[in-house]
């Protein structure tokens, strides 16, 4: 039997990485579509994860006076109902693709698409017996300059992940990078977020999630125009085959957007439960 060799995969993804990266400009942060700081797991072979992000900014950003947009012409947040369809299919043991499609609703703007993006990610496999769990995505996309003034990005997220007893934490120190953008040149952002949770019981976890967006990595921006968020979170561990998680996120820098409460709702289908009681193998 021929082994797998995931080292193939992670030296495809690097090139594209490299090569992206050497011609881009500086993405923003995730934009309040898809609030989440991964772990280091990959949905498995012939499963694929289909999850809803459903975000409501409270309190964000408003309208310049007398205008229907903000003061630097994107739609404004307040009041707005973001909704982002994800599908993550698992190609094999160790990597998985996901696809997302971004909504925003607001009164007076209707509801409307704001975009796509791509994510493949790999894994160290579990036969290499790493201390904490470790894996890579690479996120590309386009959103509507209405909505971001970075259209087309590129993301490289590391992601580093254990468990220990009852406790979870989980750090993603995010690149990002745009090639249509005012910012240019402002090279490579740094947006790192992270998580650390309890587990009450098997079935409820609380915990708290940090996002972030620094500016570029060489020339950090002040307190003032980062953006920083702080998300305590409640998980439902009702089963395997089902994600649930809910929070509300306080901004703490004056760039951020105040108040946003958040909702992951995921499930998993695995495929090769259709072949049950066929003359079939389902291994």
């Amino acid at each position: 039997m021929i082994r797998e060799k995931p080292i193939a995969g992670y030296y495809s993804l690097f090139i594209l990485v490299l090569f992206g990266f050497g011609s881009f400009e500086l993405a923003t942060a995730q934009d309040n579509y898809e609030i989440q700081v991964y772990g280091s797991d990959t949905v498995a072979p012939k499963n694929t994860m289909l999850e809803l992000h459903s975000n409501f900014t409270a309190e964000g950003s408003s309208p310049a006076p007398g205008l229907r947009f903000t003061a630097n012409g994107l739609y404004p947040t307040n009041h707005a109902e973001h909704e982002t369809v994800e599908i993550t299919q698992g190609v094999n043991s160790w990597s998985e693709v996901g696809f997302y499609i971004f909504t925003s609703a607001r009164s007076g703007d209707g509801w409307q698409w704001v975009g796509d993006h791509i994510r493949p990610r790999v894994r160290a496999p579990d036969s290499w017996h790493w201390p904490v769990g470790v894996s890579l995505s690479m996120e590309f996309g386009y959103q509507r300059a209405l909505f971001s003034p970075d259209t087309w990005t590129m993301e490289l997220r590391p992601i580093v992940d254990k468990q220990i007893g009852r406790w979870y934490f989980s750090v993603n120190p995010a690149l990002e990078r745009s090639f249509h953008s005012p910012g240019v040149p402002q090279g490579v952002g740094f947006s790192p977020s992270a998580k650390f949770s309890y587990d009450f019981n098997k079935y409820i976890s609380g915990g708290l999630e940090y996002y972030a967006a620094y500016g570029s990595i060489t020339n950090m921006s002040s307190l003032h125009n980062q953006e920083q968020q702080f998300f305590p979170t409640i998980d439902l561990n009702v089963s395997p085959n089902w994600e649930i998680n809910f929070g509300v996120g306080i901004g703490a820098t004056a760039s951020t957007d105040h108040l946003i409460v958040k909702g992951i709702v995921g499930r998993r289908f695995d495929w090769t439960h259709h072949r049950a009681g066929s003359s079939e193998s389902t291994q």
